[in-house]
């Protein structure tokens, strides 16, 4: 009874962490019923390809710490699918700022903070491209490749995986650094242009005519360079795959 009740509690603590941090089922709008049935019922079509786990004592701290290094991979699993939108979430943070936007906030439904508008534009079309790219489908297939690889009493992540997942966090940053770099760019033009024109006519109001026009622009510029978004979007996505398989050893 013992070992029944292991086989499918600590499959089931992996695939929950997946949920708790995957892209669209760890929002707050989905509720913890749903996430939960969910997980069961994952587990409970995975659970027959999962090797048996030799359990004794199914309440001792062996058993509790099995359940946490579980529910950590799963975790991480999902946890990359999260750093892929809020790559995007930071593009659109900068822009705003640079852009005069910034002041236009929403509420974020994904975690209750409040974000600029653009910043919650970007999130909304980054997790529409997640879907029709099958990411849900394909964070499922890792996860269960994982039990493979990654057996439930077996290895564990060596120290280059904890450092990929480490370096991960650094193409947050480049790529969204990238993708607002020519809005970034026009914006310096702009600003740059307001100032000749106050040097050359200081009687003109720079504040009253400058601050609408800056924000018509990032407005027009945000548009202009929206056809990039996909090309990002697949980089970070292609390198998400390649830190996903060497984390459960799989081909890209």
């Amino acid at each position: 009874m013992t070992n029944f009740l292991a086989d499918y509690l600590l499959p089931f603590m992996r695939i929950s962490g997946l949920f708790a941090a995957m892209v669209g089922f760890s929002a707050k709008t989905i509720p913890t019923p749903i996430r939960s049935l969910l997980a069961v019922l994952l587990t409970l079509m995975i659970v027959p390809n999962v090797p048996p786990v030799p359990v004794d004592n199914l309440v001792n701290l062996g058993t509790f710490i099995l359940g946490i290094k579980q529910l950590i991979i799963g975790i991480v699993i999902g946890f990359i699918s999260m750093m892929v939108l809020n790559t995007f979430v930071l593009a659109g943070q900068i822009i705003a700022m640079q852009t005069g936007l910034g002041f236009a906030s929403v509420i974020d439904p994904s975690n209750g903070a409040s974000v600029p508008a653009v910043g919650q534009f970007f999130l909304i079309l980054a997790t529409l491209l997640f879907f029709a790219f099958n990411g849900h489908l394909m964070m499922i297939q890792m996860v269960v490749h994982s039990f493979q690889v990654l057996p439930i009493d077996g290895t564990w992540w060596s120290v280059d995986h904890y450092w990929d997942i480490v370096t991960w966090g650094g193409w947050m940053f480049t790529t969204a650094l990238v993708l607002s770099l020519a809005p970034l760019t026009a914006m310096l033009v702009i600003n740059m242009s307001f100032g000749i024109m106050t040097r050359a006519a200081p009687q003109l109001n720079i504040f009253s005519i400058g601050f609408p026009f800056t924000l018509v622009a990032g407005l027009i510029i945000i548009w202009a360079t929206l056809g990039n978004f996909v090309t990002q979007f697949e980089f970070q996505w292609l390198k998400m795959v390649e830190l996903m398989c060497t984390l459960v050893g799989c081909s890209p």
